[in-house]
């Protein structure tokens, strides 16, 4: 299996993804743990581009680093019998390249070849506790200081729209009063049906 987890930045996707993973070792899983932008050469070369790169060059760079991603990491981790967990894929281009004014479609047609993920989960949360939560970070990304929570929470739902007409399994989980572990058990039960 292929599993994603989404959201906006602050819900908490690097905490329960870790979380998700060590229940599904609990349980006899090869599990492989990935991140986009990935730890390699192409995907540091985007995360520091987005400080300065226009919408544009900053999205293909994302959609080159994916390309690589699914063909160097995710497919042979699949091929070897693992269970991958992505924090972030192609739902976060399609959700937050357009604060850099990209149009659905066209953030869309750089990253149609990639595969779609067996599951897609998207966790929500209320926008002032993403904001409490961003506050409390040392510093913001760019793309954290142009957008707000509000809006990142809007362009997520668009993007599940969007994704649902075309096939992708997906699912959404509230985090509001749950806790990591919580949140992970929920997806895992998602996963298990």
């Amino acid at each position: 299996m292929f599993i994603v987890v989404e959201g906006p930045n602050g819900v908490g996707k690097s905490t329960t993804v870790g979380c998700l993973a060590a229940r599904m070792r609990e349980r006899g899983f090869l599990v492989h743990v990935t991140t986009e932008p990935t730890d390699t050469p192409l995907g540091r070369l985007a995360r520091d581009g987005e400080e300065t790169w226009p919408g544009r060059a900053l999205a293909l760079a994302v959609a080159a680093d994916r390309t690589l991603h699914v063909e160097e990491e995710i497919r042979p981790a699949l091929a070897a019998g693992q269970v991958v967990i992505s924090d972030r894929y192609v739902q976060s281009s399609l959700a937050l390249q357009q604060l850099d004014q990209l149009p659905l479609e066209e953030i869309w047609r750089y990253n149609a070849h990639v595969p779609p993920p067996s599951l897609s989960c998207y966790l929500h949360h209320r926008p002032d506790v993403l904001e409490q939560r961003l506050r409390a970070r040392a510093s913001l990304s760019r793309l954290e200081r142009i957008g707000s929570p509000e809006r990142e929470l809007a362009l997520y739902d668009e993007v599940y729209r969007f994704l649902e007409r075309r096939g992708w399994r997906q699912t959404r989980i509230d985090c509001r009063d749950r806790d990591a572990d919580t949140v992970a058990a929920l997806l895992l039960q998602e996963v298990q049906r």
